[in-house]
């Protein structure tokens, strides 16, 4: 068996779980701190009794290596280990920039 076959084999084990990483899309509402942005994720869901959708938000703290991104800036963001006590994610990619003008 060659290195090759073996590394396969090891990839490939029966019942192997590999876990995706959680990505959310939100809006960029802070990019003051140094490599790090928050992002406001809104989600919809339905009220058990009264079946209205309501609007519930989360602001999530995120990793932004090259501090590439500005307020209002739509972001993609994935869960990843703990990189500090606040901020367990990451940047993926920028959706859509904000106008400058409007801020």
């Amino acid at each position: 068996m060659s290195d090759a076959d073996t590394v396969a084999a090891k990839d490939s084990t029966p019942g192997d779980t590999t876990r995706r990483a959680r990505s959310v899309q939100g809006s960029v509402e802070s990019a003051r701190m140094d490599k790090t942005i928050t992002v406001l994720v809104e989600r919809q869901l339905q009220h058990p009794l009264y079946k209205k959708y309501i609007r519930r938000s989360t602001r999530l703290h995120a990793h932004d290596a090259n501090n590439e991104c500005q307020t209002g800036d739509v972001v993609i963001i994935e869960e990843c280990r703990p990189i500090s006590k606040m901020k367990s994610w990451r940047l993926v990619r920028v959706v859509s920039q904000a106008d400058s003008a409007a801020l």
